[in-house]
């Protein structure tokens, strides 16, 4: 029997993470890695304290705002944000890390994971972005989409198991 690789070890994480998220549109999780080490997670939702989407309903899908547009109109956070908040706060540098993502970064993220020196971002699921996904190129971040079938949660169907 061969071990699964790692970056499907961390993916399958990441996604176990997602399950976590309060976006009523979508659930997305991510984390930094060093050394084969998780350093931080998150997920996406509402500032700590605060009523989720979950609980009071989406702003944006109200609006009728479409995905990947005027990310400033939203109570929460995305997950990408929460794991370098989390790292600031626990004094963890992520610096030179691997970051892995259920879904491409928007702009605003891709342009944080740029100044924190990530070195690799592995992702799932594409995000309608382009300027995001040339900003991480010109930096020279590796940026690989994993061929990869996200695990089904026990929120989906009232057990874990790799789908």
């Amino acid at each position: 029997m061969q071990r699964m690789p790692w970056p499907e070890y961390f993916m399958n994480i990441t996604y176990l993470v997602s399950g976590r998220s309060t976006c009523l549109r979508r659930k997305v999780g991510a984390l930094a890695v060093k050394d084969k080490r998780i350093l931080a997670t998150g997920y996406n939702g509402a500032p700590q304290g605060m009523p989720h989407c979950l609980d009071v309903g989406c702003l944006r899908q109200q609006l009728g705002i479409p995905s990947g547009q005027r990310h400033e109109i939203c109570r929460g956070l995305h997950a990408e944000q929460n794991v370098i908040i989390q790292a600031a706060i626990q004094g963890i540098p992520i610096q030179g890390s691997e970051f892995y993502c259920t879904t491409h970064p928007c702009v605003s993220c891709a342009k944080m994971l740029i100044n924190c020196g990530i070195k690799h971002l592995y992702h799932v699921e594409c995000y309608p972005d382009e300027l995001a996904e040339r900003l991480l190129r010109e930096a020279g971040i590796r940026v690989e989409r994993m061929p990869f079938t996200p695990p089904v949660t026990s929120a989906q169907s009232g057990e874990l198991r790799h789908g």
